[in-house]
């Protein structure tokens, strides 16, 4: 009797087999095949690139600046980004040794929890928030622990910080956090982020600090955790969000040098480099007047869809905790409604043609919710209001 082939495909990774695919991109794609639907799920802002990054890497092209980039990025991109984060949050960082420049924030997460994570290495993950953290963790054999934090307006306590900490011990690698944060829009103040370092200083706790949304805070100022506890802290940054550029690609991870080695190495490893007309329209954005002030016109417009919507959700009976940040709003769905969350963004999006993202997938603490995204046109923003009031009273 013949022996069976062995399967060339059944030898992949085993750490796959605990990742779970997010349902965000395939939800939206169900969603886009509705005639007529407005999309208010994904993070995509809706403006174009401004003119100055476009033509930085228009001239960075007819320049011939097409050859390999050092792996960490290109000088001009760094000292943009050196700049930026001096600038804005009084960081300082040495772009020869403490700057990488990512294929997006993704690969700087992807890079970040790689350069540190063994086997069985917990990583502190505040939730809801944006899957990846958790699904990276668990490729490279950690364990992602998610902290519920629906019963705190959002937000991590350091009680709650100490607790988990007390539980795990030396397990504990890092802790990851997203502010503002994706899907809830929250962000902390000053005294809340200090409060969550004093926590960790004086132990060995690494924090991923992803701060892709800094830029887009509307109440209040961005304190980056690096402020209060420099030597434990990669920061991840860019200009997707900020500057309407996610097609570009480009990233920031930054920190001291002996902290940000491990993760340089993966990022070395992971990719070549960065391209150089992206990298040349990054730096316009982050380190140039004109690409500063894009920035503050569209968060100036996204403060005034923000300001209509929110209380526009409230009228209608969801449970709203007002975002600072970001351009999402995590709406609890109205108590006389089906708390399914998967079934009532069907039922949104197939009879009021409106398509949100089910707040279950973002873990623990997002079921019963709908992340709704105003990275869109107020005039979607404010047909979708309608098509929803119709809904419910009918």
């Amino acid at each position: 009797m013949s022996k069976a082939k062995p399967s060339v495909a059944a030898r992949f990774n085993q750490n796959i087999k605990s990742v779970q695919p997010t349902g965000i991109r395939e939800f939206d794609a169900q969603c886009s095949s509705i005639p007529n639907i407005i999309k208010l799920t994904i993070g995509e802002p809706d403006f174009n690139v401004p003119d100055a990054m476009k033509k930085a890497a228009i001239d960075a092209i007819n320049n011939n600046d097409s050859h390999y980039a050092p792996a960490v990025g290109s000088e001009k991109m760094r000292v943009a980004a050196s700049h930026f984060l001096k600038d804005r949050y009084g960081l300082d960082y040495d772009p020869d040794s403490e700057i990488a420049i990512t294929i997006g924030a993704s690969e700087g997460i992807f890079t970040a929890i790689g350069g540190y994570a063994n086997p069985g290495d917990v990583f502190l993950i505040p939730t809801p928030t944006f899957p990846m953290y958790m699904a990276v963790a668990q490729f490279f054999g950690g364990k992602a622990v998610e902290l519920d934090t629906s019963d705190d307006g959002f937000i991590l306590t350091p009680e709650k910080l100490q607790a988990a900490l007390d539980k795990y011990g030396d397990k504990v690698k890092a802790l990851v956090l997203n502010y503002p944060s994706n899907p809830t829009g929250v962000t902390y103040t000053d005294d809340q982020i200090k409060a969550l370092a004093d926590v960790l200083k004086g132990t060995d706790v690494l924090v991923i600090a992803d701060e892709i949304y800094s830029e887009l805070v509307y109440d209040g100022k961005h304190t980056s955790i690096a402020k209060y506890i420099p030597d434990q802290t990669i920061v991840l940054n860019g200009v997707s969000k900020s500057s309407a550029m996610t097609g570009y690609r480009i990233g920031v991870m930054a920190g001291p040098a002996d902290l940000v080695k491990p993760a340089f190495l993966a990022h070395s490893l992971d990719v070549t480099a960065a391209a150089d007309p992206s990298m040349a329209a990054a730096a316009a954005g982050m380190d140039t007047k004109a690409g500063r002030q894009a920035t503050a016109d569209m968060r100036e417009e996204y403060k005034r869809r923000r300001d209509y919507l929110a209380p526009a959700l409230q009228k209608l009976g969801f449970g709203v905790t007002k975002p600072t940040g970001a351009f999402y709003i995590f709406a609890k769905i109205p108590a006389d409604q089906n708390q399914d969350d998967v079934a009532f963004a069907t039922k949104l999006a197939k009879e009021a043609h409106v398509a949100t993202t089910p707040g279950s997938f973002f873990g623990a603490g997002g079921k019963g919710h709908l992340r709704i995204s105003y990275a869109a046109s107020m005039d979607n923003i404010q047909e979708s209001v309608k098509r929803i009031t119709k809904l419910l009273k009918d």
